[in-house]
């Protein structure tokens, strides 16, 4: 079997996979991707390697779990994205995206290597306005005090502007008027799209904000709350918890619409025959979901990768397969392998990823018996078929070190002071496994400041059998098998050449 010419790639952020009714949901409607499903190998072990969003987009864009040696950043110069990879293919590649931590500090350099980029402005924390436009009347109550957003809202008046319906006909418009001149030319192409919906806020027009919730009076709640045990804290009452699930749901939906569109480019081009269609997302959402102690968990808080967040969807519509399912343990670097594998790209730094092009051929059944996932400074997770083996720090969560040569964390909006402290006089020359370029790895030890990310109330030690216990909702850590489960997460660690600071602070020497 040949493989592919080209291969789409529509990332949906947040995407709860047992919110979308080909994986069983029954909460909101999602008919559009359940029509993509209907083509495609439907992947049922896939999860998250590096989070959250700028970590997750170089698991797919570099191949290359980060969250090890750092908590979010550019490309760095040991590595090269994908995309600079299959240029010297000859391949046309296409970013078309609303995601605006892709323009941010720490971001800023995955588009660079793009053929061609297109960024459709005014989502979430993009400072796309300066000023709210005079003529609108209304502007929501977000609760978050003046945003970025606040101030391009206004600007959105009817459905069709908002960036997540914007991004999906501007990829439409694509695959029907600049897709059809390359295959002519016999110029094979790549396009990504990063869809941020359907990230908060959860704001939408009424029809689709009142669709799962027609009741609620007032504002909507449109930006969740990141808390744990929400509801018995007095964050959100439980009237108000249904408000913010509905307002997820109502933007999962709308963006599930507006999809269609691009099935409907690749129904009108015959794309599907030359072309792998690839639906994916960086994680979940927390939407309520309880943690091992019963507590509710909203958002992306400091808490393990739970189910809910870790556990993703992925489609994959490949040429002259038979659509299905598949039980394969797969991760988010698998992505990038694959694209590479289709176009015959060779990956000179050190990746983490294996091709599903064996899955997706019937040559082989797996391709990995185990992944790591999780944020850097907290906990480090191990996947296999049979657990979900969360390691915290067994005491004070020290030490630390963040490799980088581009020195950055994430923006936050509200704290446009918090940056990382610059580089001081402990910072030495090291390598990254498999690279002879200096990379500056700066210590951090009890006092100093950490990355964002970092940060947690407490940090936990957690084994889920995920046979037994699906549900992933009770806790064996005290069971004989926790003691493989640590010995594996030891091998797995040693064979990426992990940092030695992570068996430190995880008390795995």
């Amino acid at each position: 079997m040949n493989n592919p010419q080209n291969v789409v790639v529509l990332l949906l952020d947040s995407l709860n996979r047992h919110e979308i009714g080909a994986y069983g949901g029954t909460n909101f409607i999602t008919p559009n991707i359940d029509r993509l499903a209907a083509r495609s190998v439907r992947f049922t072990n896939h999860h998250t390697g590096s989070l959250p969003c700028i970590p997750a987009r170089h698991d797919i864009l570099v191949g290359a779990w980060d969250f090890l040696w750092r908590p979010w950043g550019s490309i760095e110069l040991w590595e090269e994205p994908i995309t600079a990879s299959l240029r010297k293919q000859g391949v046309v590649t296409q970013l078309i995206t609303d995601h605006p931590h892709l323009f941010e500090a720490g971001g800023e350099n995955y588009h660079g290597d793009f053929t061609a980029w297109e960024y459709e402005r005014g989502h979430e924390s993009d400072p796309w306005k300066t000023r709210p436009d005079p003529s609108w009347l209304g502007t929501p109550s977000f609760g978050r005090g003046h945003t970025h957003y606040d101030n391009s809202r206004g600007y959105f008046r009817g459905e069709e502007d908002f960036p997540g319906p914007r991004t999906m006909q501007a990829t439409a418009r694509w695959l029907r008027d600049d897709a059809p001149h390359h295959r002519a030319k016999g110029e094979r192409f790549f396009v990504f799209v990063d869809e941020f919906d359907p990230h908060e806020p959860f704001d939408t027009p009424e029809n689709w904000a009142n669709m799962y919730d027609d009741a609620w009076e007032g504002p909507h709640l449109v930006w969740p709350p990141y808390a744990i045990d929400a509801l018995k804290e007095g964050i959100l009452t439980e009237r108000d918890a249904q408000q913010v699930r509905a307002q997820y749901g109502g933007k999962l939906s709308m963006i599930d619409h507006w999809l269609g569109r691009v099935l409907d480019a690749l129904d009108e081009t015959d794309g599907w025959k030359d072309t792998a269609v690839i639906l994916c997302t960086d994680h979940g959402h927390y939407l309520g979901d309880k943690d091992a102690y019963d507590r509710d968990v909203w958002g992306k808080p400091g808490v393990p990768v739970y189910k809910p967040l870790g556990h993703i969807p992925m489609l994959v519509a490949w040429p002259g397969v038979t659509p299905g399912t598949h039980d394969a343990l797969t991760t988010s670097t698998d992505i990038h392998a694959t694209i590479a594998d289709v176009f015959g790209a060779n990956i000179s730094h050190t990746a983490h990823g294996s091709s599903l092009v064996p899955l997706l051929t019937g040559e082989s059944t797996s391709v990995r018996d185990w992944l790591l996932t999780g944020v850097w400074g907290r906990e480090v997770q191990l996947v296999t078929d049979t657990w979900r083996y969360t390691r915290g720090p067994q005491g004070k969560n020290y030490p630390h070190s963040m490799w980088s040569n581009r020195w950055s964390t994430m923006p936050i909006a509200a704290y446009p002071n918090y940056k990382m402290p610059m580089p001081d006089g402990r910072a030495v020359l090291d390598y990254m496994p498999g690279s002879t370029v200096p990379v500056i790895r700066q210590p951090f030890v009890e006092g100093d400041m950490l990355p964002f990310w970092a940060s947690a109330k407490q940090y936990e030690t957690l084994l889920f059998d995920r046979y037994e216990d699906p549900a992933e909702s009770v806790n064996r850590i005290n069971d004989s098998m926790a003691k493989e489960a640590e010995e594996l997460l030891r091998v797995a660690l040693t064979e990426i050449d992990a940092p030695a600071e992570q068996f430190e602070r995880l008390a795995l020497t």
